[in-house]
């Protein structure tokens, strides 16, 4: 049985993590447009959408830091109450 201030340490890891990844979209999002904005008013459509390399580039990172976030943290729990357990069932 896990006790309740773990649960809480676990929540405020979680949310920390949330949160981090919220940063980090937030600022994809403001530095991608500011990025599309300059070359909108420098070179502009008819020229080379040189913006995607930076969107695209970044928008791996985001994903892989989505994943790490939302499914790994999952996974890693998971994987860390069967261990536990094991170890308590060999250990008796």
């Amino acid at each position: 049985m896990v006790s309740d201030e773990e649960l809480r340490r676990r929540a405020e890891k979680r949310a920390e993590e949330k949160i981090g990844f919220y940063t980090h979209f937030g600022i994809y999002i403001i530095v991608n447009l500011l990025i599309f904005l300059i070359w909108f008013f420098t070179s502009g459509p008819g020229s080379f959408p040189w913006f995607i390399f930076p969107l695209f580039g970044w928008g791996i990172g985001i994903f892989a830091h989505f994943i790490s976030v939302y499914k790994v943290t999952d996974l890693r729990e998971r994987m860390t109450e069967e261990e536990y357990d094991k170890l308590k069932r060999e250990n008796k």
